[in-house]
């Protein structure tokens, strides 16, 4: 168990990427991390579309803000962006009905499956950095996003050019309670 907390402690988010290309042996195992992700009732309900052209990471890029958003450059300094996409009306249904206060939890599972692909990046030595602000619209189309999927986060994955060190967390006592609330 030890191995598995460091990797989940040493992971951080990598806004500055070597050039050099990922293996395609280390990709395939970062998308096997996605396919094993547990979702709604197996609905597996992520697309994954990997994206290394550079224009086409040109045309992600200009969908973020030119400020506020420090993941700009890793868009094409990255050898690979990953668009994580979720099929919508699968997860969180029970016959075309969503059965869950939240509605479609398709969110859910993208979280789960987004931090399976984070965590055997980073086992991998690669690193990744999830970015949701981006315009949404422009990218999907960029990306050619069917109707009935959207498209959740832009994931940039490379070698990391440098790590920073963690961020302050909050102590255990801080956010866990017994019994209620």
């Amino acid at each position: 168990m030890n191995g598995f907390m460091d990797i989940v402690r040493g992971r951080r988010s990598v806004r500055k990427y070597e050039p050099r290309p990922i293996p395609q042996e280390a990709l395939d195992t970062v998308l096997e991390a996605v396919r094993w992700a547990p979702s709604w009732a197996n609905t597996q309900c992520w697309e994954v579309v990997v994206v290394r052209d550079p224009e086409r990471k040109r045309q992600l890029q200009e969908t973020l803000p030119e400020k506020g958003n420090p993941a700009r450059p890793a868009m094409v300094e990255a050898p690979v962006v990953l668009a994580l996409c979720g099929r919508l009306r699968r997860s969180g249904y029970y016959k075309d009905q969503a059965v869950t206060k939240f509605g479609d939890w398709m969110l859910f599972d993208l979280g789960i499956a987004c931090q399976n692909l984070c965590l055997a990046a980073h086992a991998l030595g690669l690193g990744t950095v999830i970015v949701g602000l981006f315009d949404h619209d422009r990218a999907r189309g960029v990306l050619k996003v069917p109707a009935d999927c959207e498209l959740v986060a832009l994931i940039p994955l490379g070698y990391p050019a440098n790590v920073g060190s963690a961020p302050r967390r909050r102590e255990i006592a801080e956010f866990a309670r017994s019994e209620t609330f």
